[in-house]
């Protein structure tokens, strides 16, 4: 390790004062701590939030669910409201990490977590995220379990966050709070695609904290789950995933929610899927024929040509096991 200062934040204001003279905010620590003991990350400063009022699930006045950026994983994904009205939200936190990561890491910590890219995390490698300008090792080298999907020339890396998926796909919003006040974030624009900035990876301005994420009030009766394929059935990364969320009214479907994880360096919606899916009877071949559009615009690198297809199939499953099929 190396020298740093650490403050706890007695309140928001404090908190916000220390974030913008360049403190890093600081939770459960479970991904800050491992990058700082690599020394991929070398803060001069961190600033300790774990205290501050923001771990309450609540039920907004509109219908919606707002969960608190310092609610643990595992507290949201017991949680009542988040069981009943998201089981797509509390199957992919609990298809997260490990139980002991899960009862210390936060919902926006999760969130905010950084790629788990072999070559980012290695500092003797050529990473664009970790030192810009030098290069993506990840290119021509090994990349099994790197995207296909909303790559560059400059990254390749993937989201590591199932939970993400879950919030990309329900459309959430991220609420953030800064010297200047509050702002709510789109999650589509939340968590930022690579371009030639791949260091850059999320909508905040200096200093800004996350508050909640909150998901809006959506069409009942909705039945949600989330699907993770991965290498070995625990404490194991997505080689694809699928949110899905789908309202079935008097036999057709009325409204599609559909998103990816594994494949994207961001949570990937699927619109064309969703819209595939809008106005039609549930059936086995509605899945299939839906699912073949999860994979477009795919660009496969050297080792992860599998994705597409898994990508496909991965859909296809959630889809029938949500839906269910006549």
């Amino acid at each position: 390790m190396y020298p740093f200062t650490f403050t706890k934040a007695a309140d928001m204001r404090e908190a916000l004062s220390a974030g913008w003279r360049g403190g890093r905010y600081i939770a459960g620590g479970t991904t800050l701590v491992d990058l700082m003991r690599e020394t991929v990350e070398r803060p001069g400063s961190l600033v300790d939030i774990s205290t501050l009022p923001l771990r309450e699930v609540t039920v907004t006045e509109r219908g919606g669910l707002r969960i608190g950026a310092l609610v643990r994983m595992a507290e949201a994904a017991a949680h009542p409201k988040v069981r009943v009205l998201h089981p797509v939200v509390s199957e992919a936190l609990e298809l997260s990490a490990s139980a002991q990561l899960r009862n210390m890491a936060t919902i926006g910590g999760n969130i905010m977590q950084r790629t788990r890219c072999t070559y980012f995390r290695d500092v003797t490698a050529a990473c664009n995220k970790r030192e810009p300008g030098s290069g993506c090792a990840a290119l021509h080298g090994y990349n099994r379990s790197h995207a296909i999907l909303g790559t560059s020339d400059h990254c390749v890396a993937t989201h590591p966050s199932d939970v993400a998926v879950a919030f990309a796909a329900l459309e959430a919003t991220v609420h953030v709070l800064g010297q200047d006040g509050e702002r709510r974030i789109a999650f589509a624009d939340f968590l930022l695609r690579p371009g030639s900035t791949p260091n850059r990876e999320q909508a905040l301005y200096k200093g800004e904290l996350i508050t909640a994420v909150e998901i809006p009030a959506l069409p009942r009766p909705l039945k949600s789950g989330y699907l993770k394929v991965r290498d070995r059935q625990s404490y194991e990364f997505a080689l694809t995933s699928a949110a899905v969320a789908l309202h079935i009214r008097g036999g057709v479907i009325r409204e599609a929610k559909v998103a990816a994880g594994g494949v994207g360096t961001v949570p990937w919606k699927l619109p064309v899927v969703e819209r595939h899916l809008i106005g039609e009877r549930p059936s086995d071949r509605l899945w299939a024929e839906a699912a073949e559009h999860a994979a477009d615009g795919a660009r496969p690198l050297t080792h992860n040509g599998f994705k597409a297809e898994l990508l496909k199939r991965t859909v296809e499953r959630q889809l029938r096991t949500v839906g269910g099929a006549k």
